[in-house]
């Protein structure tokens, strides 16, 4: 695996990761997970971010900036859940045993992700119930459509699986995992670590992804149309689903804590050049759109369908 995703310090940002690193399944097995996983980038970090990070004061009372970050790790706490349990299906369809010990890790990486949201969301003082409540709306709305769209998928068709996980799941959420790192660093440092180690994951889960089936189209110029037809479909699928509005909610809900404590945050800036006291829930929502939209072309233009899907 890359040296650069084995240590904490030095790993590249999610977006910078996952648009420039190739990784391979066979580069990514289960012995280097063990060595730069939990041997590495997460050493000493069993929640996800280093225990001498307690939640602030200011995150623990009631209010808008609390809520803001416990409808979305609670929301991403679900996603990562179904996630997990959807890619074993392609540790059984793996058709080498390097492609099957990946699928192998990253679903030990997905449980972990949801167990590290989940845990913050009741370090921020909700109860277990309050949890599932907090997701309940959304997870109907969107987790649920998707589901039923990529489970088939994924139990049936190994490369659709591929694709549907690394382009259409995966690599449409990642760029607002981006932007919950940077905009949650000053005021909850802990969920910032968070953000950051599952960030790492997902470098490697896009990469790998895109790398398997770029062989794979490679090798089996036939599969081209199908393939494009299914990333087709699930773009479609997103257009759908009440996305914008969801994040829009939580946006204005992190507005409003974010100016009752810009005290805390000062002068820091969430993109060079402009400070996070600064920007409006639009140009955040914006920003992680555009950034969404960049990935998904970079990773298709890799895998050699930059053309096949506009």
């Amino acid at each position: 695996m890359k040296a650069e995703l084995s240590d904490w310090d030095t790993a590249p940002g999610l977006l910078d990761g996952a648009m420039n690193l190739e990784l391979t399944a066979e580069e990514c097995g289960i012995r280097s997970w063990l060595a730069t996983v939990p041997q590495g980038t997460l050493r000493g970090r069993l929640d996800g971010h280093d225990p001498a990070l307690t939640v602030p004061a200011h995150m623990r009372a009631p209010g808008p900036l609390r809520d803001a970050l416990a409808r979305e790790y609670a929301f991403r706490a679900v996603a990562e859940e179904k996630a997990t349990r959807a890619l074993s299906y392609l540790v059984a369809g793996a058709p080498t045993v390097a492609t099957m010990e990946f699928y192998a890790t990253q679903v030990l990486d997905e449980a972990r992700h949801a167990m590290v949201f989940r845990n913050h969301v009741l370090a921020l003082g909700f109860s277990p119930a309050e949890v599932n409540a907090l997701a309940a709306d959304d997870v109907r709305t969107i987790l649920d459509p998707l589901e039923e769209f990529s489970v088939p998928v994924m139990r049936d068709d190994f490369i659709g699986g591929v694709v549907t996980i690394a382009i259409i799941l995966e690599g449409a959420l990642a760029p607002t995992a981006e932007l919950a790192e940077r905009k949650w660093r000053p005021l909850d440092p802990a969920a910032a670590e968070i953000d950051r180690g599952a960030g790492i994951d997902e470098i490697r889960h896009l990469a790998v992804g895109a790398a398997i089936a770029k062989q794979h189209l490679e090798a089996h110029p036939e599969d081209r149309d199908r393939v494009a037809a299914l990333i087709a479909r699930g773009m479609r699928l997103w257009t759908t689903l009440p996305v914008a509005d969801v994040v829009r909610r939580r946006e204005v809900l992190f507005q409003q804590g974010l100016e009752r404590h810009a005290d805390i945050v000062g002068g820091y800036e969430v993109w060079p050049g402009r400070r996070l006291v600064d920007t409006t829930p639009e140009e955040r929502q914006g920003m992680a759109e555009k950034w969404s939209r960049e990935m998904r072309e970079s990773r298709l233009r890799y895998i050699g369908l930059g053309e096949a899907v506009s």
